[in-house]
C-alpha cells in the first residue's frame, strides 16, 4: 500500500511500513522512514510507484487550464477530488487526481487552502489582481535578464546607472537593477565593480568616488536654503588691541586671530579671538539646523563644502580691516619667565589688522628671523614685518607652551614627517579629476604653524577647564594614555588628554567650520554672561540629551568626512604619480603584511603594500617599483627592487598606521553567494 501526503508544505508519496488508527509509519522512495499522521494522508494507492505517480501529475498539472478549473470550482470548500471529477472526468484516474491536488495547491491565487486536500475559490478580484501580479512579475525578470545580458555585453542600461551608487554601497536586494548586477556578474565571472567599470557606468574615478560620498552624506545636495545671517544684538565693546590671523590662502572661514600687548612692561597679555556667530546663531534656529545637519566643513584637494552659507560665514568670519565681533580670551605672562598669572574671556569687537597666509610667508617667517633681530628682514612681506616684535614673542612662548606639555605627555612630539598641501592650479569650482595636481610640503611645527597650534590648545584647554569648574557642560576630547591603541575620545566629561599632555580639551576654536566649537561656544558666551549661575543659563544643561545627540552625531560625521579628506588626498596623489611619470619611489616599511608589508612613501603622502620584503625588518628603507594604478578602488602596489639603508630604524608605533584605511581596495556591499547584502568589510 502507498499514500500521497503532506509534509512541511509540500506533499510526498510512500510505502506504507505499519498502520494505527491515528498515524502510519512511512518508508520513503530515499529509504527514509517517517510518522505521518492520518489527518496529512489524502491519497491511498496500490500502483503506480510514489515517484512515478507524482512525476505523471506534475505533468498532467502543468497542462491544466487554470482559469478553466476556477470556472468549474463549486463554490464553499471542496475536495481536490471534485475538482478533478468536474475537470476531467466523472471517474479521474489516479494520476489525474494527483494533478489536480497538485495543480490547486501550487496556484494559490485561484485557490486558497482550506485544510488537508481541501480548496476554497479565490473570489474574482483577488484572481484579477494575482494575474496581475504574476504577468508583472514576468516582465520585471525579463527585464532583469536583458539588462544583465546588456551588463555582460559591455553596456550598461541607464536605470542601473542611475542607481549605481545604491546597487554598491546601500542595495535593495529586491531591486530589478541590483539583480540584473547580480545576475551578468554571475554570468561573467566578473566582480560587480568591473563589471560596471567595463559596460560603462563610472563616468570617472573622480566623480565615482565624490558621487558615492555625495551619496551616503549628502543626498538631498550640498546646497543652502536662502539663509540671513542675523545681526548680533549685543553692544559689544571695541577691543583696544591689533589683531592679526594666519592660515592658508584658500581658508575663508577664518575662526582665530591673535594679538599681543605689553611688550617691554613685565606683563605681556596675549589675546586669543575667536569669530563669534555664537553671539547671533539661536540653537534650533535655521541656520544651526543646517549646521547641526552638515555638522562640518568637508574639505578635500581643490574643494571643500562649507557647514554654513558664504553669505553666513562672510557676516562673522575674522577679516582684515574690520572690527569683528568675537571671543576673546586674554592670557596674562611674565615677559622673562613665561609663567602664566591670569586669563579672562570676554564679548568684544576686535580690529582686525591683516590676514597672514602661512603659504605665503612660510619661506620668510623663520626661526632665526624671528629670535636673532639682527637679522636682515628686508625680503619678508610688510604686513607679517610689522609684527616682528609679537610674532617673536608668541614664538618664544609657543615653544614654552609645547616643552610644559611635552613633560606632561611623557615624550617629545613627533614632527618627523611633513605635512602635505594639495593643490589644483585655476581650479575654481568643482574639480573633474582631471586637472593637474601640485604637492607641496610643509614642516610640521614651522614658526607660524607652532604659534597658531600651541595658541588654540591654550584656548581650547583653558576654556574646557573654565567650563568644568562653572559646572558648565561641554563637549570634550580626551585619550587616556599613549599606549597602543588608546584613540582619542569624544565626551561630555572634561578629562585628560594625554597626546596633546592638558587636563582637559574642548574644541572652541573653530566655530565657522565644527559643530562641536559651536556648541562650545554658546556656553562659552553664557560662561562669560553669567558666570557662577552659567550652568543654570547655558543653552546645554548637565547630562543633556540633545548634547550626547550632537556627540554621536558629530563623531560620525567628521569621520566620515576626515575618510573622504583622506581618500581624496589618496585619489589626488597616485593621479601626481601618473601625471610626473613615476614609476619608483624611496620608502620605509612601516607594518607586517601576511604577503609582504606596508611602505611609506618617503617624500609623497602615500601608503601602500609591498612584497619582496623578505629578511626587511620594520623601518628598512627600500626602493620600490610601482605596478599599476587603479584610481578607482584607490589602489597600488609595488616590489622592492633594492635596499637603501644597513640596518633599519625603528618607526615610531604612535605613526604606525595612520593612512592603512585608504591603502586598499574599496568596499562594496553587492553579495554573489545569494544575491543579498554582504557585510560592510567585502571588498570588491
Amino acid at each position: 500500500m502507498f499514500v500521497l501526503f503532506e509534509e512541511a508544505g509540500k506533499y510526498l508519496g510512500g510505502r506504507v511500513l505499519s498502520e494505527a488508527e491515528a498515524s502510519a509509519q512511512v518508508e520513503l522512495d530515499s529509504g527514509k522512514r517517517v510518522k505521518v499522521k492520518a489527518a496529512n494522508i489524502v491519497l491511498r494507492f496500490e500502483k503506480p510507484a510514489p515517484a512515478a505517480l507524482l512525476d505523471e501529475a506534475r505533468t498532467i498539472a502543468a497542462g491544466m487550464d487554470l482559469d478553466l478549473a476556477w470556472e468549474f470550482a463549486p463554490e464553499g470548500d471542496f475536495g481536490f477530488g471534485e475538482l478533478a471529477a468536474d475537470y476531467f472526468q466523472a471517474n479521474p484516474t489516479l494520476p489525474q487526481q494527483a494533478a489536480a491536488l497538485l495543480g490547486l495547491f501550487d496556484a494559490p491565487h485561484y485557490f486558497r487552502r482550506a485544510g488537508k486536500g481541501r480548496f476554497k475559490k479565490a473570489p474574482a478580484e483577488i484572481v484579477q489582481q494575482a494575474l496581475a501580479a504574476i504577468e508583472k512579475k514576468k516582465l520585471v525578470q525579463a527585464q532583469i535578464a536583458e539588462w544583465a545580458a546588456q551588463l555582460a555585453a559591455g553596456e550598461c542600461p541607464a536605470p542601473v546607472r542611475e542607481q549605481l551608487y545604491k546597487i554598491l554601497f546601500k542595495p535593495d536586494k529586491n531591486a530589478p537593477e541590483y539583480k540584473a548586477v547580480v545576475e551578468a556578474a554571475r554570468a561573467s565571472q566578473r566582480p560587480p565593480l568591473e563589471l560596471l567599470r567595463r559596460a560603462g557606468a563610472i563616468d570617472s574615478p573622480y566623480q565615482f568616488h565624490w558621487r558615492r560620498f555625495l551619496f551616503e552624506n549628502f543626498p538631498k545636495g550640498t546646497g543652502f536654503p536662502a539663509l540671513q545671517a542675523p545681526a548680533i544684538a549685543d553692544e559689544l565693546p571695541l577691543a583696544t588691541v591689533q589683531a592679526f590671523s594666519v592660515d592658508d590662502s584658500h581658508t575663508t572661514e577664518i575662526d582665530d586671530a591673535l594679538s599681543v600687548e605689553g611688550l617691554g612692561s613685565g606683563t605681556v597679555r596675549v589675546g586669543i579671538h575667536i569669530a563669534a556667530p555664537g553671539l547671533a546663531l539661536a540653537p534650533g534656529g535655521p541656520i544651526d539646523q543646517v549646521a547641526r545637519a552638515r555638522m562640518s566643513t568637508v574639505y578635500m584637494p581643490g574643494h571643500k563644502i562649507t557647514m554654513l552659507p558664504d553669505e553666513v560665514v562672510e557676516a562673522y568670519t575674522l577679516l582684515e580691516g574690520r572690527d569683528c565681533p568675537a571671543v576673546s580670551l586674554y592670557v596674562d605672562f611674565d615677559e622673562g619667565s613665561l609663567e602664566m598669572k591670569t586669563s579672562e574671556t570676554r564679548l568684544e569687537r576686535v580690529p582686525v589688522v591683516t590676514n597672514l597666509r602661512h603659504d605665503q610667508l612660510d619661506g620668510f617667517i623663520t626661526q632665526p628671523w624671528l629670535e636673532d633681530p639682527a637679522i636682515d628682514g628686508a625680503d619678508v612681506p610688510e604686513a607679517a614685518a610689522r609684527l616682528r616684535e609679537p610674532l617673536s614673542f608668541l614664538f618664544r612662548l609657543a615653544k614654552h607652551l609645547k616643552a610644559q606639555r611635552e613633560v606632561v605627555r611623557g615624550k617629545p612630539e613627533n614632527f618627523s614627517r611633513p605635512d602635505y598641501n594639495f593643490r589644483l592650479p585655476g581650479v575654481t569650482g568643482e574639480p573633474t579629476g582631471e586637472e593637474d595636481v601640485e604637492i607641496t610640503t610643509r614642516q610640521r611645527g614651522a614658526p607660524l604653524d607652532l604659534i597658531v597650534s600651541e595658541a588654540m590648545i591654550l584656548a581650547n584647554s583653558g576654556w574646557g577647564g573654565w567650563l568644568a569648574e562653572l559646572g558648565v557642560p561641554a563637549l570634550y576630547r580626551s585619550q587616556a594614555s599613549l599606549a597602543p591603541g588608546i584613540k582619542v575620545r569624544m565626551g561630555t566629561k572634561a578629562l585628560p588628554h594625554a597626546g596633546l599632555g592638558v587636563k582637559s580639551y574642548a574644541w572652541s576654536t573653530s566655530p565657522l567650520r565644527r559643530y562641536t566649537d559651536l556648541v562650545n561656544q554658546w556656553q562659552i558666551i553664557a560662561a562669560a554672561r553669567h558666570g557662577r549661575t552659567a550652568a543654570l543659563a547655558a543653552p546645554f544643561k548637565p547630562k543633556d540629551a540633545d548634547l550626547f545627540s550632537i556627540l554621536s552625531g558629530f563623531d560620525a560625521a567628521y569621520s566620515a568626512y576626515n575618510a573622504h579628506q583622506a581618500g581624496m588626498e589618496r585619489f589626488w596623489t597616485l593621479k601626481y604619480l601618473a601625471q610626473e611619470g613615476i614609476t619608483e619611489l624611496e620608502a620605509t616599511l612601516i607594518k607586517d603584511m601576511p604577503h609582504g608589508a606596508l611602505a611609506r612613501a618617503d617624500h609623497l603622502p602615500l601608503v601602500f603594500q609591498v612584497t619582496g620584503t623578505q629578511g626587511l625588518a620594520r623601518g628598512a628603507r627600500v626602493r620600490v617599483r610601482l605596478g599599476e594604478i587603479d584610481e578607482i578602488a584607490l589602489d597600488v602596489h609595488g616590489t622592492v627592487t633594492e635596499r637603501l639603508d644597513a640596518a633599519p630604524a625603528e618607526a615610531p608605533a604612535e605613526e604606525e598606521a595612520e593612512e592603512e584605511e585608504v591603502a586598499g581596495p574599496i568596499a562594496i556591499a553587492v553579495d554573489l553567494a545569494d544575491g543579498e547584502a554582504a557585510p560592510e568589510n567585502q571588498t570588491a
